[in-house]
């Protein structure tokens, strides 16, 4: 089964109730239309008149799973109605296509980490046909793999420290002293035994000496260590905003779901929150943001060695295609997590 996205207060209903509630849905996943008691009783394997089915979906509507939005209207499904069928989901697998489309891509993107981060969100929008967001971790918990000092000229040196789970990041120093190529393989040399296999949070013990290499030790350690994590959103890339369009009816709410996209810092906190909640699909009311509440999200963590990298996740319609979503995600964050790394060559093992 697929991992509870979930409160697991969550009612069960009888088998029979589940199996129309689960037609109703996936029929108004298909087509967006309100869905008929004879056309649940024609599609589902219940064995059961439409008036028995009807009869169950008054029921359903009474119990909240279902709505009625016109008086001779069909049925759809409420937010509680698609958190039971997502909660009953089974585990969905990427289509082969889909499956080397992926492989393919991570087997030749390259470039620095957020080259890499941008692209995988276009890839995923482009597998779903949803907007896609991938987050970056914060480095926060990744050790540094080298530090390198380049000597621009005499007062201008740039630090390059890379880190394992892919990041480079670059700092800039300008000494008050004159520095040459001697010096500043030295001052390399010094912060390579000082920080590697360390992490931002670890407490270093700089040189207290005043020679110019220790000086520019120290000057880099300080430039490196004062880029706090935080939960910016230097670090989300968003693809695909333009199918929001596509996804939502009414102006209006296409309007609310781009102008939560335009603010990084709330998709972050969006997706920081589910990922503490525990869930991996938040539907309707459940993201905690009212211009959302026609949405669903679904997240799927990045982890490297068991520590935190980031994560990806889906916007759509509460009428998303959610085993596919699921697949993608899930298929899309395992693939991360083996590029950075560095095991990507077994991505399909």
């Amino acid at each position: 089964m697929a991992r509870r996205a979930t409160n697991p207060a969550s009612s069960d209903l009888d088998a029979r109730k589940a199996t129309i509630l689960e037609a109703v849905v996936s029929e108004h996943i298909d087509t967006a239309q309100p869905v008929g008691s004879s056309s649940v009783a024609s599609s589902a394997d219940i064995g059961v008149s439409p008036a028995t089915v009807r009869s169950e979906m008054v029921s359903l509507e009474r119990e909240g799973y279902l709505a009625q939005p016109h008086t001779s209207a069909g049925r759809i499904p409420t937010d509680k109605g698609y958190r039971y069928f997502v909660d009953h989901l089974t585990s969905g697998v990427l289509g082969a296509v889909q499956q080397q489309q992926v492989s393919d891509f991570f087997a030749n993107v390259r470039g620095e980490v957020e080259d890499v981060l941008e692209q995988t969100s276009t890839l995923l929008s482009q597998l779903t046909r949803y907007t896609a967001v991938v987050m970056g971790a914060t480095h926060a918990n990744s050790s540094v793999l080298s530090a390198q000092l380049v000597n621009i000229d005499a007062h201008h040196q740039l630090l390059v420290t890379v880190f394992s789970d892919g990041a480079v990041i670059k700092h800039s120093l300008t000494p008050n002293f004159d520095v040459n190529y001697e010096t500043c393989a030295e001052a390399s040399r010094q912060l390579n035994a000082l920080l590697i296999g360390t992490t931002m949070e670890t407490p270093v013990q700089v040189p207290s000496r005043h020679d110019h290499a220790a000086v520019l030790v120290r000057d880099a350690v300080a430039a490196l260590h004062a880029q706090q994590p935080t939960a910016d959103g230097d670090n989300v890339f968003i693809g695909g905003s333009s199918r929001v369009a596509d996804s939502f009816e009414g102006v209006e709410t296409v309007r609310k779901v781009l102008s939560i996209l335009e603010q990084e810092l709330l998709v972050v906190s969006l997706v920081e929150d589910m990922l503490k909640r525990g869930l991996s699909v938040a539907i309707g009311s459940e993201n905690g943001f009212e211009p959302l509440s026609a949405c669903a999200v679904v997240v799927a963590p990045v982890t490297i060695d068991g520590a935190p990298a980031g994560a990806v996740g889906l916007l759509g319609p509460t009428r998303m295609k959610y085993q596919e979503a699921m697949a993608a995600a899930g298929a899309v964050s395992q693939h991360l997590a083996r590029h950075f790394g560095g095991d990507e060559e077994n991505a399909n093992h």
